[in-house]
């Protein structure tokens, strides 16, 4: 028994060596998530934008309307990014609030009382059972334990702690610099705070709290950057390119009209004597021409696109067990090349399992007899540290323990709760078995090797006791060793039990093969993600062949080209040895802390989008490093502050949903791209040539804020709710440097372009077209309106990579509606418009004329996509194809075997 401290004396070390609590990073402000925003290299683009256009404004030179119409971009783009990721943040901060705070047990003022871990000081005398989670750093001053230190260094296996007296210094332990793998002494009796009792019980003198201990420590190392998402850095490689192309077109143009002037008057002297005033209003006129051209060549609304589909998906995937902190996470899990996972409750279930049981005839005879079957429920239920508790569920005891009993059931453990227990023995690293002496008998369970030093018998299913014949036993032993299986034995003695020895009349029952068994959805997840092209390396704290076996059994290791490291054999390695074998790799076993952080920076170096999945304080510095770090809902919260992404059912299959809506947020993004600049491009084509062919500028100022600013925000919403395919699985994934824009995507806005620049060019020359009109002002509002509604029929074009342009059609009720409010409000325009927009009713004839042409978009898009299937197939397909050959003739060559 101890005193424990005072009131006072809690205070009193409160105030000198701090509270037990870890801080985390302090939560972002609304306004500072909307700072962030301007990051944004495109919001960098239009603000730029915006500044010329201002200052041509105050000159005369350039309309205010189409600035503000910018502006509203701007600000409604940060806006809706820094609402998304709020909410995110919200969900996180709701979902760790509604978690009820650890509690642990404590000596105060002579009493035992129960308190929450944040409470705890240094001085603090804490009781430790299994199943607690250490509160703080300390030492054990009395008792036998044995902590699993996994979510501090990823190691999975208990690691024994023995006591160092009652007359413990605290001073002196301060002084000692404590480490997971420092002083021997310290690592034989040290506790850190995060680490999780597994069997034992003692007592714990807390020595450092909050952020002095280790845990804290590797908290205050996520003060580092994250590395910029690929997303953001296509983004910037598209601005840069939109950049260059409209500034070069501006001035080529700029240059051709100014000669044009030149020429048109007699030559260079008699532009000279037009006089400085008429000279200064041309080259403005020039330069308002060569803006124009600039503001139609930036997609302005992408960024709004981008921000409104990132806001519609996060909710959808939290339905999905997928909590996204960082919404840009969502996007780059679509990315991904290379996804490093974790094995326990990721990839298996995360809690050990009677996976076989077998008698000494190797038979499963288990439910066949009722002699073993009873004699089973003896030796487990009558000796074990665990117990079931009023709902069923299993409490107290080591993981074994748990996973036996619940092999055991419920009903069979209450059947024999008469017997009593006499006297019982526990298990030690010496003895390797436990045993519990009932009235008739003693039971004993342990490891294989040590009961079969005395069992020379066995009893069979028939309840007859016979020879034993070891060799048959251990090859089966080895046999299920290979599959990754921990193997128990299970004997009975009519000899009363004696400590430390074990009786000559030891009869075997059986044997058990335990284990961490593959979750089965994980196996058909990671089959998905391989699909994807994306690679999967596990990475766990466990032995070689316990890894190896697991990757097997998950689909992972597949054949002999696939390569399983330990974390020695790998720092034997260099950097540049790691990416040579990195595409074969798949395991790496007995992982250190600094294996994952390493990784990620090797994968990052090959160009390779990086994933990574993490629970511990240990896994923190990798997942943040990661593109998209991958933090488990049942982990420490140090790694779901850090991670991109928080699966809340810790399943690899969840993480496979991430991954499709990743590449279906890519894919809609591209859809929106292809949409968007189709317009751009030929708006400013029609922009440039006008003046040249005698048209000037047949789309005005306000026509172009409707077609860039209003169209394009309802595109977003249309083109954001695209549904989810399985076929973006099969698609291969996006290197880190590759272009948003690939050739495909070019020639479909390049021939999109061109078609609607030669109907423009049809309809404004062809005396055909303007004598349908009454007049010029109706002509080009006919004009205006096919130009409109061949953006609105493109829409249809983009959407799918088929023929089929109605493709489900029915998954996006949001794309019909919005682009018949898009219609409806171009009608609306025509007849309301008047001087601001520049517009007047037009006939019904003439409706029927403007449809007619705006429609043969969509079946010359058609056309194109015909002759791109015959012709031009992408060099990215022709190597899909193969891999996935190379795949099927693995598989059959498996198959044959």
């Amino acid at each position: 028994m101890f005193n424990g401290l005072t009131k006072e004396e809690v205070e009193r070390n409160r105030e000198l060596y701090g509270s037990n609590i870890v801080e985390e990073s302090k939560p972002e402000t609304f306004m500072d998530k909307f700072k962030a925003a301007f990051d944004d290299p495109m919001i960098k683009l239009l603000l730029a934008i915006a500044i010329i256009m201002g200052v041509m404004a105050i000159f005369k030179y350039a309309e205010w309307g189409e600035i503000a119409g910018i502006v509203l971009s701007i600000f409604l783009v940060t806006v809706i990014s820094a609402k998304t990721e709020m909410a995110s943040d919200n969900e996180y901060r709701k979902l760790k609030s509604s978690t009820e705070k650890e509690k642990c047990k404590v000596y105060r003022d002579k009493e035992v009382v129960e308190i929450y871990i944040d409470d705890v000081v240094v001085g603090d005398y804490v009781i430790i059972q299994s199943g607690d989670k250490i509160p703080a750093d300390g030492i054990v001053i009395e008792g036998d334990i044995r902590v699993d230190n996994s979510a501090l260094n990823g190691e999975a296996e208990e690691c024994k702690k023995t006591a160092v007296g009652k007359d413990f210094s605290i001073e002196a332990y301060r002084e000692v610099a404590i480490t997971i793998t420092g002083d021997t002494f310290v690592d034989e009796s040290s506790l850190f705070r995060g680490a999780v009792t597994v069997n034992g019980a003692g007592v714990m003198l807390v020595t450092k709290v909050g952020m002095d201990t280790v845990m804290g420590d590797m908290a205050k190392d996520m003060a580092e950057d994250g590395i910029d998402s690929p997303l953001k850095v296509k983004l910037t490689d598209l601005a840069d390119k939109i950049s260059k192309f409209g500034y070069i077109g501006a001035i080529a143009i700029a240059i051709v009209l100014t000669s044009q002037n030149v020429i048109s008057v007699g030559g260079f002297n008699e532009y000279l004597n037009l006089g400085a005033i008429e000279i200064v209003k041309q080259l403005l006129e020039t330069i308002m021409l060569a803006v124009v051209i600039i503001v139609m060549a930036v997609p302005e609304g992408l960024p709004l696109m981008i921000a409104i589909v990132l806001m519609r998906n996060t909710s959808k995937m939290l339905k999905n067990n997928v909590l996204v902190r960082k919404p840009i996470g969502i996007e780059t899990a679509g990315s991904l090349n290379i996804l490093f996972s974790d094995k326990t409750g990721t990839i298996t279930k995360g809690k050990l399992e009677v996976v076989e049981f077998f008698d000494g005839d190797i038979k499963t005879s288990y439910n066949n007899s009722k002699v073993i079957k009873e004699l089973m429920a003896h030796c487990i239920g009558k000796n074990t540290g665990a117990m079931f508790d009023s709902e069923c569920n299993v409490i107290g005891g080591n993981a074994t323990d748990k996973a036996l009993l619940n092999f055991l059931t419920k009903k069979d453990y209450d059947k024999y709760s008469d017997i009593e227990v006499v006297k019982t023995q526990q298990f030690n690293s010496t003895n390797k078995y436990s045993a519990a002496q009932l009235r008739d008998k003693t039971v004993y369970k342990g490891a294989p090797e040590r009961l079969l030093t005395k069992a020379t018998k066995y009893i069979n299913e028939n309840g007859d006791i016979v020879e034993i014949s070891k060799q048959s036993i251990n090859k089966k032993i080895d046999e299920l060793a290979k599959k990754s299986m921990r193997v128990l034995s299970f004997a009975y003695s009519e000899s009363e039990l004696i400590e430390d020895t074990l009786p000559e009349d030891l009869v075997i029952v059986g044997f058990v093969g335990v284990r961490d068994d593959v979750r089965p959805e994980a196996r058909e997840a990671i089959k998905e993600v391989k699909n994807a092209g994306i690679q999967v390396v596990m990475i766990t704290g466990d032995r070689k062949e316990t890894a190896v076996a697991i990757a097997k059994d998950s689909g992972l290791i597949e054949n002999d080209n696939d390569i399983a490291l330990t974390s020695e054999e790998l720092n034997n390695m260099t950097d540049e040895e790691v990416k040579g074998i990195m595409h074969n790799l798949k395991v790496i076993a007995r992982a250190l802390p600094t294996d994952k952080s390493r990784m990620v920076k090797i994968a990052q170096e090959l160009g390779l989008v990086c994933g990574m999945t993490g629970d511990g304080v240990n896994d923190a510095p990798a997942l943040k490093r990661a593109d998209v770090g991958f933090a488990m809902g049942s982990g420490t919260d140090v790694a779901k502050e850090v991670g991109d992404i928080v699966i809340l059912d810790d399943n690899f299959k969840s993480i496979e949903s991430a991954i499709l809506y990743g590449r279906t947020i890519y894919n809609n993004i591209l859809k929106f791209i292809k949409f968007q600049l189709t317009i751009n491009v030929a708006a400013v084509a029609i922009c440039a040539i006008g003046p040249f062919i005698g048209i000037g500028q047949p789309l005005k100022i306000t026509h172009i804020l409707w077609i860039n600013l209003i169209m394009d925000g309802l595109g977003a919403l249309a083109l954001g709710s695209e549904p989810a395919l399985k076929s973006y699985m099969k698609e291969r994934p996006k290197s880190r440097t590759q272009s948003i824009v690939s050739r495909k995507m070019m020639n479909q806005v390049g021939f999109a372009g061109a078609w609607v620049v030669i109907l423009s060019l049809a309809f404004l020359k062809l005396p055909m077209f303007r004598d349908m009109f009454t007049t010029s002002e109706a002509h080009l509002t006919g004009y205006f309106s096919m130009f409109v509604l061949a953006a609105v029929f493109n829409g249809f074009n983009v959407r799918s990579e088929g023929l089929n342009i109605f493709e489900y059609i029915k998954e996006n009720k949001d794309f019909t509606k919005v682009m018949g409010t898009i219609v409806i409000v171009q009608v609306i325009l025509t007849i309301i418009g008047g001087d601001l927009f520049s517009c007047t009713p037009i006939t019904l004839q003439n409706w029927l004329v403007v449809i007619c042409l705006s429609i043969t978009i969509i079946p010359f898009d058609m056309l194109r996509k015909l002759i791109d299937k015959l012709l031009f197939k992408d060099d990215s397909e022709i190597k899909e194809i193969k891999e996935i050959k190379e795949i099927e003739e693995i598989e059959l060559e498996l198959a044959n075997k």
